[in-house]
């Protein structure tokens, strides 16, 4: 059996990583999906139960410890381990630092808690659970963890901080066969930028990324699956591999082509 565990399984590309791998393992797969909408949960856990998994629907919003600690719970005692965490959920947030009021500037907090303290928290609880399944971690950051975006600050720093944190404990869990993945998306075609954080901290409803050339989720959620079933150290996608070079020898390029990035109304003036 594969028993997995999914954060931010409500839609993008937690839900697509959840059907693919209902596809793949069909009855073989025991899924614990977590997000805070219910009712999305419930409409993906339709559909992974449609090809055979056995699917757990746990509610939880990563940002409270105490719910973080009750999804690992409630995974373990409906099937007895886990084998990988997938630390998926996640907000977004395009705000220059300038236009970010003082009385506002709490947002920054809710985004760290969401983005890294939510995988911190979750990781923790399923710690013994892997070590005793020699299972897999595997860590949703972002290429704004590796190279840092304009208007994106906030994002960037928790982005940053997950790598940090993942660095550390691949080589923690080494020992004790557990593998550790970070995935570095670009951008991809989900919503995460349309609901993320503005300056004021209320979701966007835009995205300020140009966004023609977006990887589609499908494709992003299959590359995450090889890596975490390669048990890879990283997932660099799109121009990442080339940006992270780049920034070693030219990092004032790179800085260039953060900017250019930005749609024309969103850029620092």
């Amino acid at each position: 059996m594969h028993r997995i565990v999914i954060t931010g399984a409500s839609d993008g590309i937690g839900a697509e990583i959840a059907l693919q791998l209902a596809q793949t393992h069909q009855s073989q797969l025991q899924l614990t999906l977590a997000a805070r909408n219910a009712g999305n949960l419930q409409a993906v856990a339709r559909q992974c139960e449609a090809h055979g998994a056995q699917v757990l629907v746990q509610p939880t919003d990563v940002s409270v410890e105490a719910q973080c600690r009750t999804l690992i719970a409630e995974a373990v005692r409906r099937f007895d381990g886990i084998d990988v965490l997938i630390n998926n959920a996640g907000i977004s947030a395009h705000a220059l630092l300038e236009d970010v009021s003082a009385q506002d500037l709490n947002w920054y907090e809710q985004l760290m808690r969401i983005n890294l303290w939510g995988s911190v928290w979750c990781t923790h609880a399923a710690l013994p659970y892997l070590k005793a399944s020699k299972g897999s971690v595997v860590a949703v950051s972002s290429l704004a963890g590796l190279i840092g975006v304009p208007g994106r600050t906030a994002y960037s720093a928790s982005k940053f901080a997950m790598t940090g944190f993942f660095e550390a404990l691949r080589a923690e869990l080494k020992p004790a066969g557990v593998s550790v993945t970070t995935a570095y998306p670009g951008v991809v075609a989900t919503q995460i930028r349309n609901r993320g954080y503005n300056a004021k901290g209320v979701a966007a409803g835009v995205s300020g990324l140009k966004e023609d050339k977006a990887m589609s989720v499908q494709e992003c959620a299959r590359l995450i699956i090889h890596g975490m079933n390669q048990r890879q150290r990283e997932v660099v996608m799109d121009k990442g591999k080339l940006g992270r070079f780049l920034k070693l020898i030219a990092p004032g390029l790179v800085e260039n082509m953060a900017l250019a990035a930005l749609k024309d109304d969103v850029k620092p003036h």
